[in-house]
């Protein structure tokens, strides 16, 4: 059934663009009603360790499911573990991350509620541990974790405490050499109590963390404003812009750097995602509305030299708004951006889902220094409903293969469901030259 599966994508694929489109390896069926499986902020979905790749996504019956495979097969071998999550708000995804030791970690079913994590028995496993705290403190309303990995192999682990435009932003840190979770910041960014961080993050090649956010000032959405940045190198003691200046902690809206303002009532949108290339230069994704125009455009906000600068990468047509609270049913996904900064020219590519191309998954490639015009081009050959996307994003680090977790998906607004039956769960490889 799988061989027939990557032989008829395959098949398609030639019609479609034999450039970027390489081999569709199926998994199962999963949950689909909502896009829990499917939502940008999962960090990770998919992942890679030396030669083997693992994934994390809720079956049909809503339970957290494993499956690794070595990079050279089709075959997954498949764990059903014993724990289930809320597939009804499509905020419980799942995350996972492997450390230096091969260790797989594990968190899910997040929605202001108590922490649910675990870490396999043995490295390079799909057993589970029974499910334990990491700190014990500040970990009963966790909301949003996301795990990232270190060049030393150690983690961090970042989650929001609190309710949204009421939560702050908490770090561990998970140290390989004693096999212990730290704390590092309880409220790294303070939105006073009357707002919070909305943040995507990355790990550069130094070691250097990235952070950058919009403020929230309350439950809906279309209070979103402005793009911050902040980084640390030395694991979270201290903070600094991108000028290197120190930040007294905690950040404040006044005392954050503002790399681009947005005004609310933008439809931007948070949680996005940013890459930094081998030089330290940042580059931000995200949508908003700019004020001279009416419809939603994708841009991407990247620091040249001493200045940060925004350049639009998109010319969509459709109108659209973000306002309400909870997840929304949006014709386009949030994008990830990547940077392949193997040759010369940098190249930045963006991966989305849009409904005016009747919700196929896209990747625009810039296609000049100073990235104001992009190669778009279809990846899938169908639609995949409300997908968001996320990729094997050490694997990428790695050897610049771009491996996507991919599910048809629905979603309807205000944590609503959509009644399609389960769709297949595959990885798709997309060959970026």
């Amino acid at each position: 059934m799988k061989k027939g599966l990557i032989l008829i994508f395959t098949i398609l694929c030639l019609f479609l663009n034999e450039e970027l489109c390489g081999q569709s390896i199926p998994i199962e069926l999963g949950w689909a009603q909502n896009s829990v499986n499917a939502v940008v902020f999962r960090k990770n979905s998919v992942v890679s360790h030396n030669d083997t790749q693992y994934v994390a996504y809720y079956d049909a019956k809503g339970y957290l499911t494993l499956a690794k495979r070595n990079l050279k097969s089709t075959q997954w071998k498949i764990n059903k573990t014993d724990y289930k999550g809320n597939v009804k708000d499509a905020h419980c995804s799942i995350s996972i991350m492997l450390d230096g030791d091969g260790y797989l970690h594990v968190a899910w079913n997040h929605h202001n509620t108590k922490l649910l994590y675990s870490k396999s028995k043995e490295p390079n496993s799909l057993s589970l541990s029974q499910p334990e705290n990491m700190i014990g403190k500040n970990e009963n309303h966790v909301t949003y974790p996301e795990f990232y990995k270190f060049p030393n192999g150690d983690l961090f682990f970042l989650y929001r405490d609190g309710t949204s435009g009421r939560g702050n932003l908490v770090i561990n840190r998970y140290h390989v050499c004693d096999q212990k979770w730290t704390r590092v910041h309880e409220q790294l960014i303070d939105g006073e109590d009357e707002r919070n961080a909305y943040w995507q993050a990355c790990v550069d090649a130094k070691g250097i963390f990235h952070i950058s956010w919009v403020w929230r000032e309350n439950y809906d959405v279309s209070s979103n404003h402005d793009m911050c940045y902040a980084r640390t190198s030395d694991f979270g003691k201290t903070w600094q812009n991108s000028e290197g200046g120190q930040y007294k902690l905690p950040i404040t809206k006044l005392s954050a750097e503002y790399v681009c303002r947005i005004p609310e009532n933008s439809n931007l949108i948070n949680q996005t995602s940013m890459y930094v290339d081998k030089n330290g230069i940042p580059y931000i994704a995200t949508y908003y509305t700019a004020q001279s125009d009416d419809v939603t455009q994708y841009f991407l906000i990247y620091k040249e030299h001493t200045d940060w600068k925004t350049v639009q990468i998109t010319q969509r047509e459709t109108p659209f708004s973000l306002k309400g609270k909870g997840s929304r049913k949006i014709p386009i996904s949030r994008p990830q951006v990547l940077v392949d900064d193997r040759n010369q020219l940098t190249q930045v590519i963006l991966v989305y889902r849009d409904i005016e191309y009747d919700n196929k998954i896209i990747i625009a490639l810039n296609q000049d220094s100073d990235f104001k015009n992009w190669d778009t081009r279809l990846v899938s050959h169908s639609s995949v409903g409300s997908w968001e996307p996320s990729y094997d994003t050490e694997l990428w680090k790695k050897d610049n293969r771009l491996h996507l977790f991919v599910q048809h998906v629905g979603q309807g607004d205000g944590e609503k469901l959509e009644n399609i039956p389960t769709q297949h769960i595959e990885i798709q490889e997309i060959k970026i030259e």
